[in-house]
């Protein structure tokens, strides 16, 4: 073993989970000051979502015309970069994470499948782990949801930014939330015919809350810009409007659209057909909580709970960005960096000095109460279930209607989720209920609950049978989640 492999050994080694802005500001933050650091990342760029750039192959002359904080951007990307080059950070592509094992000596095995089949196994041992595996899109279900053409708005967003593509030439924004916005002026800078931005919320709502919005002048100027691009594009508002509807044979052809009266159901006559060859749809987001909750972290609600240094309630185990609650990239990124320094002084065995994460930590309070503000405004309306048919889909996996989980609540006494899955298969498909979940809580009339699901993916049973310490205590995980 040569001085330099002794040396890294020594060195405290913290495993980042989700390359987003979240974790690349944990990785460069403990990087720099003198810890290994190795970033596992489903995706084969860095970036996450919200800087997902064009595919190299198709030589964007300028990417920078897709994000509205480009610099930002390459000042992360820049210190990224240069902790790779020097050995500090090792940065593992195409890693889909799927389970997080604790071992009996306090450090941890972070087990993932490689590249587009997930059908190979790899393992990486660390003293910590930092989750920043971010959220993923609500989108509630309605007549024709499940027609080509219909994708979600973040959806859309990705296949713009990631392949400079949309999917058609004129498209309708829907539903709920702060992401319709530049999804709409996205879409309509690219050169798509936006006929409409639905939104069923009333942003004039956030004037009621003047603390918030004064904290914030920056996200003010924000929305002020994205509507002031909507406008020169003359793309049409709809505010207090949900969709009813969409029709088309064998792909999306119309939506139709209607107001909503102050109890947040449809007013009968306002119903107006809009035709479009895209429906990109979304009703705000969840935080992705499955790694935490096999670990055994305390959860606030649907998101991981963490102290003033983002730890976890589980030694060793940080978590920073959209897993601890949505709100946004600049959000995720004071919270990363104080996760980042946090995690690297724990791990160096010295008390952390909050004194010099103060403005990182300031950030954090004003957003958290900004998005805070926003939430209670963006929401679906009220009575949006009266809008799914019997013969609508909801699980789109296990082809559960509507009409099916009505008759496990009120024929077969389902009172929650997990009896209506037990009833009807919702949920029981490849995406273990995470696209369907939220719809099959409305429809039953309970509040959506955590999943505990045992892994985050879909696991081969033979790499299941490579890995005997995980699979044990993913049966532990199982045993205490029915419990």
């Amino acid at each position: 073993m040569t001085d330099r492999d002794r040396e890294r050994t020594a060195t405290p080694h913290l495993a980042v989970i989700g390359a987003g802005p979240a974790g690349l500001a944990a990785t460069v933050a403990a990087a720099a000051r003198g810890v290994r650091v190795t970033l596992l990342d489903a995706a084969a760029e860095a970036g996450g979502q919200f800087y997902r750039q064009p595919a190299r192959a198709l030589r964007a002359h300028r990417p920078q015309a897709l994000h509205h904080q480009w610099q930002t951007w390459e000042r992360l990307r820049n210190g990224f970069e240069t902790h790779v080059k020097a050995g500090v950070v090792r940065h593992l592509t195409d890693h889909h994470v799927w389970f997080v094992e604790r071992r009996p000596g306090g450090d941890f095995t972070v087990h993932a499948l490689l590249g587009p089949e997930q059908e190979d196994p790899a393992e990486v041992r660390a003293d910590a782990v930092l989750l920043a595996t971010g959220g993923y899109e609500k989108v509630l279900p309605f007549p024709g949801w499940t027609l080509p053409g219909v994708v979600t708005a973040g959806g859309a967003q990705a296949m713009l930014k990631g392949s400079l593509a949309t999917s058609g030439r004129t498209a309708v924004v829907a539903g709920t939330g702060p992401l319709l916005l530049p999804v709409a002026t996205g879409l309509a800078a690219a050169g798509v015919d936006v006929a409409a931005l639905v939104e069923s919320a009333d942003p004039k709502a956030l004037a009621r809350r003047p603390r918030a919005l004064a904290a914030q002048p920056g996200k003010i100027a924000e929305g002020a810009r994205y509507m002031a691009q909507l406008l020169r594009h003359r793309v049409r508002l709809l505010n207090r409007h949900t969709l009813v509807e969409a029709h088309g044979t064998e792909r999306l052809e119309a939506v139709t659209v209607a107001a909503l009266d102050a109890d947040g159901r449809v007013r009968p006559g306002t119903g107006r057909r809009i035709p479009c060859e895209t429906l990109a749809v979304g009703h705000g987001m969840l935080p992705h909580t499955d790694l935490a909750e096999t670990l055994g972290c305390r959860l606030d609600g649907l998101r991981v709970h963490v102290d003033d240094e983002q730890r976890t309630d589980v030694p060793g185990v940080w978590a920073a960005g959209e897993t601890t609650g949505i709100g946004g990239a600049a959000l995720s990124l004071a919270e990363g960096h104080i996760a980042g320094r946090s995690a690297a002084a724990r791990l160096r065995g010295t008390r952390p000095d909050p004194a010099k994460w103060t403005v990182p930590a300031r950030t954090r309070t004003r957003l958290r109460a900004f998005f805070a503000a926003l939430d209670s405004v963006y929401t679906p309306p009220a009575h949006w279930t009266e809008q799914v048919t019997d013969d609508t889909v909801v699980c789109r996996c296990e082809e559960v209607t509507g009409g099916a989980i009505r008759a496990a609540v009120t024929e077969l006494g389902a009172g929650d989720a997990r009896t209506v899955k037990l009833l009807t298969r919702a949920g029981m498909g490849w995406c273990q209920g995470r696209v369907c979940g939220p719809a099959v809580a409305g429809l039953a009339g309970c509040g959506i609950a955590p999943a505990r699901r045992p892994f985050a993916r879909p696991v081969p049973l033979g790499v299941l049978a490579q890995s005997p310490s995980a699979t044990n205590n993913v049966s532990h995980v199982t045993e205490r989640g029915s419990s």
